[in-house]
């Protein structure tokens, strides 16, 4: 079986991309920590380029592709860091009115969490005495429910959804803690040139493409049980990922100015949401 992406899907990607790119580069990026709140406008703009439709047939409006090619765009939603609750508004496309348009906002418990409930239009499941907490992304509100579950498991492509964000975090970071090695310099030589930050990088590299091949395997074949491993190797580069990156750029990585930081928080909320590494090993736990 072959996992390599077709040209189709790598159109998707660059076009996921460089719409990103324009819309939530950098300084979009600082602005949305500087200023917290639900770009409405953007939301629609990812509406109509088929973000989150692009699982419904062309009968209903959508594009009419699959899990595969959701995982792909989900990937580049995680490397720009885009904020919103992106994976509870996709799943309700077709079934909320507005949702695959970009014009409704939709939200639901993840393990006890619930992201954007206050920009939320719709919420699927019950979040009654939910309470505010404090979250330490700053691009992920949180509210709490009692009881700390939801009201029914989350579906397997919500847990690959999240490991695809999780991918391009950890491709992200990698692309940053390269390029800080290349350009940084002490004792007159690039700190990629010494052997502790090769090694550092080296590492970051293998995780996220052992990850990228379990999580494109594992929306291909939609199995439960390589779902779980997809989304325990994909945290794992996400959130080690991000903390060897912070070491590459050292102490300037966790100011509020860098973006590596950034990932870090989002890694750590995003297993969260997924129900954390718990979940996926009870899932592989009971396979054995």
């Amino acid at each position: 079986m072959r996992f390599r992406l077709t040209s189709d899907q790598r159109a998707l990607r660059d076009g996921t991309r460089e719409l990103l790119a324009r819309r939530f580069g950098p300084d979009a990026l600082r602005e949305a920590v500087d200023r917290p709140g639900l770009d409405r406008a953007l939301w629609r703009e990812l509406g109509a380029a088929g973000l989150f439709s692009l699982g419904l047939p062309s009968s209903a409006g959508g594009l009419g592709l699959g899990l595969p090619e959701a995982v792909v765009v989900f990937e580049e939603c995680g490397r720009a860091l885009l904020p919103g609750p992106l994976v509870a508004t996709f799943l309700a496309a077709g079934e909320v009115p507005g949702a695959s348009a970009g014009e409704a906002v939709v939200t639901r418990p993840w393990y006890g969490l619930v992201p954007w409930l206050e920009a939320a239009d719709a919420v699927r499941g019950d979040v009654t005495d939910a309470a505010p907490l404090a979250s330490v992304d700053p691009l992920t509100p949180l509210h709490a429910t009692p009881g700390g579950g939801p009201a029914a498991p989350p579906r397997d492509e919500a847990a690959l959804l999240y490991a695809a964000e999780q991918l391009g975090s950890a491709g992200r970071t990698l692309a940053l803690a390269v390029q800080h090695a290349r350009e940084r310099h002490q004792f007159g030589r690039p700190v990629g040139a010494f052997q502790a930050v090769k090694h550092l990088c080296a590492d970051m590299l293998v995780r996220t493409e052992v990850a990228r091949a379990a999580v494109y395997a594992a929306a291909v074949t939609r199995d439960p049980v390589e779902t779980a491993a997809a989304a325990l190797l994909a945290g794992e580069a996400a959130v080690q990922g991000a903390r060897d990156c912070l070491q590459v750029h050292g102490g300037m990585g966790f100011t509020w100015e860098a973006e590596v930081h950034l990932h870090l928080k989002r890694a750590w909320v995003r297993a969260e949401l997924a129900g954390g590494a718990r979940a996926a090993e009870e899932v592989l736990a009971a396979a054995l």
